[in-house]
């Protein structure tokens, strides 16, 4: 049957399925997989160390699939900003054709890619902000709810409430993320208005992720418990896995005179590259989101996404459809 929405039709996919852009993870082995398995993958453009690196990535990608891919700019505050102008011309001048974006005041950046006909998604965490984008011109709106990885915002709205509610403000195609890891999460997020969904942390515990082993079983091993809510008091909050490096952070930031510079040293981008690559869970942060407690297997790419999309088609012909059929004969019954 296959599940065809406004999201394949407008990304020239299989599945509405998207591999979110991920620090130090987004690199061409990923992305080829999940293109080749029929979603949308996805580079990290600051994963690489400068501009030039991520021409020669996006290049590299092009080897390894013949399938549309992504390239996700993601702006954030930071005391030496990287030079995102050059990134973006970049991902330009490689004729990428979809771009995600994500982070702080990224209108410069929207303007730039669209004026050059590219398709460009927005991730953002409140439908103010969700809003705000489409009237920026944006062609698809990522709605993370609060169970996501990374930056959940500061809303706390949970996706089961965030994403009806984008759904019911939002005009063009949306993705829902957050919390979603299987067949039940991509049927449940196009029952709330999603067109297709985004997924991180589910990818991580993929064969072809190029992070190390040890990490892939720990998200594996982990529940729905396992995160911690970090920077929440310098209004930064963000979702990792719970792990000593991120225990630590929460006990020093829960100190009335803490100010980031105590916790810098333990959150660094070098660090958590060094956990994600050694499989060393005291060397940094491992970003994850609550999904982990839904994760119970290391699959390919493609047998992920062959499952997902199974599974959803199982709940919405079989499941859904038997809960009518059973209304009817109940109905019947009393009738008669």
């Amino acid at each position: 049957m296959g599940l065809k929405t406004r999201i394949t039709d407008l990304l020239g996919i299989e599945h509405p399925i998207v591999q979110g852009g991920m620090m130090w993870v987004g690199r061409a082995e990923l992305a080829a997989a999940v293109s080749n398995a029929g979603g949308l993958g996805i580079l990290t453009a600051l994963t690489q160390p400068t501009p030039d690196d991520l021409r020669r990535e996006i290049d590299r990608c092009r080897t390894m699939t013949d399938k549309p891919f992504g390239v996700n700019l993601t702006i954030l505050p930071s005391v030496t900003p990287p030079p995102y102008a050059e990134y973006r011309r970049a991902i330009i001048e490689s004729g990428v054709t979809i771009v995600e974006t994500a982070g702080h005041n990224p209108r410069e950046h929207i303007d730039d890619f669209k004026s050059q006909g590219i398709t460009v998604l927005h991730k953002c965490t409140a439908v103010r902000h969700a809003v705000s984008a489409q009237k920026m011109g944006v062609d698809v709106i990522s709605i993370d709810g609060f169970e996501c990885a990374g930056h959940p915002g500061e809303d706390d709205i949970p996706g089961l409430v965030l994403i009806p509610a984008a759904a019911d403000q939002i005009s063009i195609p949306m993705l829902a993320s957050g919390g979603i890891g299987d067949g039940r999460g991509l049927a449940a997020a196009l029952a709330l208005g999603a067109d297709g969904v985004n997924m991180g942390t589910r990818f991580c515990a993929t064969v072809e992720a190029p992070i190390h082993d040890s990490i892939k079983q720990f998200i594996v091993g982990n529940s729905e418990r396992d995160t911690k809510l970090i920077f929440r008091r310098f209004h930064n909050t963000g979702r990792v896995a719970a792990s000593p490096v991120s225990n630590q952070v929460v006990e020093i930031s829960a100190r009335p005179e803490a100010v980031f510079e105590d916790i810098r040293p333990l959150v660094s981008g070098a660090k958590g590259r060094q956990a994600l690559e050694s499989g060393d869970l005291e060397a940094g942060l491992v970003w994850a989101g609550q999904v982990q407690g839904l994760i119970h297997d290391i699959p390919t790419c493609a047998e992920l996404l062959s499952r997902m999309v199974g599974d959803a088609e199982a709940i919405i012909t079989q499941r859904l459809a038997g809960f009518l059929s059973a209304g009817f004969l109940r109905a019947g019954c009393l009738q008669g």
